[in-house]
């Protein structure tokens, strides 16, 4: 896979994830359904692909201990956002409307340590490795020294609304466009060049 692909891909399925939600919201109530489904597994897949971004952004960085601590993390939170995600999916095939996805949802917080590791607390690893990692960038001149405010308000605006989402992943492909241009293709092998 052409290494730049992730920094486009990742920010446009959070795009798709943001723009399916607001429409699976459209009649009052979000999930169980196809809108809630897809829009889920847009971001899992987001998330796949955020897992080399932070390897090339560690790299970007120089692979220093900063950088890699700092991309590992952002690799747990993928773990613990793509565990929630994983979970609403299996709450929306299971349930026969938004009333019986509340009761799941309940039983599943109920359990100890889920809502930390699952809610509250590892899926903020995710998006405070993205800032850490760019303003590391954005340090090194690697990145303008805009793009750390970008990735700044791609992570605030959710929490102003989640309809901001879509917004939010806008700011976040103009971001990562820049760093897609400094990921080098790997180099071809001497025989493949014939």
């Amino acid at each position: 896979m052409n290494p730049r692909i992730p920094f486009v891909a990742a920010p446009l399925l959070v795009l798709a994830y943001g723009v399916i939600r607001i429409f699976d919201g459209l009649d009052g109530s979000r999930g169980p359904g196809l809108a809630w489904t897809s829009g889920h597994l847009a971001f899992i897949a987001a998330l796949a692909f955020f897992v080399p971004v932070f390897l090339q952004m560690r790299r970007l960085a120089g692979r220093n201990t900063l950088s890699t601590v700092s991309a590992s993390v952002g690799i747990l939170g993928v773990l613990a956002v793509g565990t929630q995600f994983a979970i609403d999916i299996a709450v929306g095939f299971m349930s026969a409307d938004h009333a019986g996805m509340s009761v799941y949802f309940d039983q599943i917080k109920s359990v100890p340590g889920v809502p930390f590791l699952v809610y509250d607390g590892g899926p903020f690893l995710f998006y405070l490795a993205q800032l850490a990692l760019v303003v590391q960038l954005a340090a090194a001149r690697r990145v303008k020294v805009w793009t750390p405010f970008l990735v700044l308000l791609d992570l605030l605006l959710p929490f102003l609304d989640k309809d901001f989402i879509p917004l939010g992943a806008v700011c976040l492909l103009v971001s990562f466009v820049p760093l897609a241009g400094r990921v080098a293709r790997p180099a071809r092998p001497a025989h493949a060049l014939g």
